[in-house]
């Protein structure tokens, strides 16, 4: 049986008990504010399953409201749009936070969560899920980004317009040799070594996803590497880090900065693409770092600023964050569609964490709480400046 086999969910009581009413009432009081009724007939509505529900959300928070969901405790028609209406209102910061997530916070603050020895946890834990996973549920070239949505019509179209978007956003021409920093399974040096004929190189900390890069990048002038970013060495005409920055954490965010700035040659751009927090912290959501991305942080504006500081000119700044949302639920459409080839191996609770995970980052991003940007960065100044590329 997996792992992640679902629980049997329990028998509603007939009577609740005097303290489950009220701790229901103080619950319905807080949703009343985003405009969600327990048991409503609207789509973001929510069906509770199990009285106990309300008490566990109200003591362990954000931790506990995912937590619920895989057991089976309350379900909701459009989890996505109960999320983004729930953080509209602020309901976040109006639900106690749960203690384990204040554990989060300190060990964030006194220790390096990100460190050379903790690198590929990250890889292990998620990206080595299993390649068929994926494979079901991202686009035919298996990009794990926001796509760009500008005039696509499909996420192999939204997906193929960010690769093409970066390649032109650092200029590249024939010959080049670029370097993508946490290259997945190898959308992006495979895109530009087909379509730019430019040499690429691409450091993962996954085994799964480097083993897939280099069959699917046989036939061309690309290098993929097994390997933490603190250990690329050589010169690059340029340098891409898309959705990996994530990973990296605040204690090496300068870290990280000076080793792109060390491996890019002076006339070289860099592009940074990541999702970026519309408020500084230093960590996640903790079911998302209990369940899904252990050990990581959403930078801030202002981080990302302090990092790149006496290193690089920041030349431009593009704002995807709207298009998240779209390739969230795409993938959360393929995920579903296609979950029947992997239910085997995965499990009904799996299909609940996962489905909760894509959902509830869909309703994240609706919310305008996050963003993705792509900074284009260079090391002395283009020269009478970068002209933008959209």
């Amino acid at each position: 049986m997996s792992t992640y086999e679902v629980a049997q969910k329990p028998t509603v009581p007939t009577r609740l008990h005097s303290s489950a009413t009220r701790f229901r009432g103080v619950v319905q009081d807080l949703l009343n504010r985003a405009g969600i009724r327990i048991n409503g007939d609207n789509p973001w509505d929510i069906r509770v399953h199990n009285p106990k529900f309300y008490e566990r959300v109200l003591s362990g928070g954000t931790l506990a409201l995912g937590e619920t969901y895989m057991d089976g405790w309350w379900d909701c028609d459009a989890l996505d749009e109960f999320v983004a209406r729930a953080l509209r209102a602020g309901l976040r910061d109006a639900v106690r936070t749960s203690p384990r997530a204040y554990l989060f916070i300190l060990l964030a603050l006194l220790t390096n969560r990100q460190s050379r020895s903790r690198a590929f946890q990250i890889g292990e834990r998620h990206y080595d899920i299993g390649n068929d996973l994926f494979e079901v549920m991202l686009d035919r070239r298996l990009t794990y980004s926001c796509g760009y949505w500008h005039t696509a019509k499909t996420l192999d179209e939204a997906q193929e317009a960010k690769l093409d978007l970066i390649c032109r956003k650092v200029g590249l021409s024939p010959g080049q040799h670029v370097l993508d920093i946490g290259c997945g399974w190898g959308s992006f040096v495979q895109y530009a070594a087909e379509r730019y004929k430019v040499q690429a190189t691409g450091v993962t900390v996954s085994r799964e996803q480097a083993e897939l890069a280099r069959k699917r990048t046989a036939s061309l002038p690309v290098e993929i590497r097994l390997q933490d970013y603190r250990d690329c060495n050589g010169t690059y005409d340029h340098i891409v880090s898309v959705g990996m920055f994530e990973h990296v954490g605040s204690k090496n965010y300068r870290t990280f900065m000076e080793l792109a700035h060390k491996c890019l040659k002076e006339d070289g751009l860099f592009l940074l693409h990541t999702i970026v927090s519309a408020r500084t912290g230093h960590t996640i959501d903790p079911w998302t770092e209990k369940y899904i991305f252990p050990n990581s942080m959403i930078p801030a504006p202002e981080q990302i600023a302090e990092a790149a500081e006496g290193l690089f000119v920041i030349e431009d700044i593009h704002n995807l964050g709207a298009y998240y949302d779209p390739t969230l639920m795409a993938w959360h459409r393929n995920f579903t569609t296609n979950w029947h080839q992997i239910a085997d191996r995965y499990g009904e609770r799996f299909y609940r964490m996962w489905t909760y995970y894509l959902l509830i980052s869909a309703g994240s991003f609706r919310s305008r709480r996050n963003h993705v940007w792509q900074v284009v960065l260079s090391k002395q100044g283009v020269p009478g400046g970068y002209r933008s590329v959209r």
